[in-house]
Formats: structure tokens, sequence, C-alpha cells
């Protein structure tokens, strides 16, 4: 397998690219997806694996992951991401994160970028990917953490002063309300709380818990309650599943 190198010189390269992610999001979308495929094959060889993207969207981490030899099936319950940037990848299916419509222990991978803080019961879709994933097979979850700088999405950094007052701000200075309204598409998730039901769910062995832009000599962080929350700003667990 490939060894994923979390070197300072790619954290810099993902930073750089992450303020052109409104303006140009083929070109964030593509890097960042090539980006988590070299590091998925640290922890299993895509070729010929069968994949759930769960939230998939406009099907930039599918497409890669096809390319990588995956046989992939996308999830998203809206629509319109799925044709955001042009028709989706074949596969695409309709559908809800929180109860998704695969059969139990069917996939080698079950994937999901930057979704779970979209959810309103984020430890039910956790739950999901482990339920339609094969034993020994791989869980790849990663979100954006709410203490984070980016925890708000667009109305970062006021979320840190609360994600009411925060959304009230942006509508006031833009005219109208965020798209990830707090409460309803965007959630307050932690890093505590992603760790505390990792480890106590006896379906899965943890197999990494690290922040996902960070260098890899960062890593610590995840092991400092309180820093962790402010300095991890994405939060990605790799899990076995028993």
């Amino acid at each position: 397998m490939a060894v994923h190198r979390a070197t300072l010189a790619r954290s810099l390269r993902l930073l750089s690219a992450f303020r052109r992610e409104q303006a140009e999001p083929e070109y964030f979308y593509g890097l960042m997806a090539r980006d988590t495929v070299d590091q998925l094959s640290s922890y299993l060889d895509l070729n010929g694996a069968l994949v759930i993207d769960v939230g998939a969207g406009s099907g930039f981490f599918t497409r890669e992951m096809t390319a990588a030899g995956a046989v992939c099936a996308g999830v998203d319950y809206d629509a319109g991401e799925l044709t955001a940037h042009g028709p989706p990848p074949a596969g695409s299916v309709l559908g809800s994160a929180l109860a998704l419509p695969f059969r139990t222990g069917c996939a080698d991978l079950c994937f999901s970028s930057n979704v779970l803080e979209h959810v309103r019961d984020p430890w039910q879709m956790a739950a999901e990917m482990v339920r339609v994933t094969r034993p020994g097979g791989i869980v790849y979850l990663s979100f954006t953490n709410w203490l984070s700088p980016w925890g708000g999405h667009e109305t970062s950094p006021w979320h840190l002063l609360g994600g009411d007052r925060a959304a009230r701000r942006f509508a006031d200075r833009n005219g109208g309300p965020p798209k990830n309204l707090f409460r309803e598409s965007l959630h307050a998730v932690s890093v505590a709380d992603a760790l505390t039901w990792a480890r106590g769910c006896a379906d899965v062995e943890v197999v990494d818990a690290l922040p996902r832009y960070h260098p890899g000599w960062a890593k610590g962080i995840i092991r400092i309650p309180g820093l962790r929350e402010l300095a991890t700003w994405n939060l990605v667990l790799v899990l076995r599943r028993r």
C-alpha cells in the first residue's frame, strides 16, 4: 500500500487551496479528493473495493476513488447537490445518511467527508456507516468540529460567539440567511463526542484518529482535551469493522 505523507508542505498546499473553495470548487475539491484517496490507500487497497460515499454531493471523491479502481455508490439526500456540478457519477442514489439504502455488511469501505456536522443525529449516521461495512472493512469518517476556526462554515469565526448570533450577523451583512443554518443544517459536533462514540462502539476498532489537514507530527493534538477542539480543524476517524 502507498504511504500517505502528511507533511507541512502538504498542509500549506491544502490551506492555500481552501481559499479558492467558493470561487473554484472544482480545483479545491479535486485536490482534496486526490489527497484523500492517497490517504485512504494507507488503510486499504482501493482497487476492486466496493465503496459507499455518504453525502457524496457532486461526486468529487466518488470519481477519484473510482479512478483508483474502486466500485463506488454515492448517496446524498439532496438531488440539487448531486447535480450541482454536472451529471452525478454512475451509481449515485438519493437517500438519507440516517437510513442508508444498502444492505448490512456490503461495503469494503464506507466513506464520508464533511457531512456529519450537517445531520440532526450524527451518531445515527455513524452507526449506519458501521452497519453497511463488512467485517474487516474500513469506515472513514471526517467532519469539521464546531469549535475549529471553520466550524461555523460561512459564518466563521463568529460562530465561536454562538451559532444563532453568527447566523443573525451573516443575514444582516448579506441580506439573507447562511446556507448552513445553525441547529437545522449545521450542528455543533465535538472531537470529544466523536472519540467517545468511536471508543464506545463495540462493533469497531479505532485504527486512527487524527487532524485531517495537519502535518503528521501534530497528531498528538487529539490527545489534549480543550486544545483539540480549537486546533483540530477537521477530525478523521478511521475504524475497522469487527
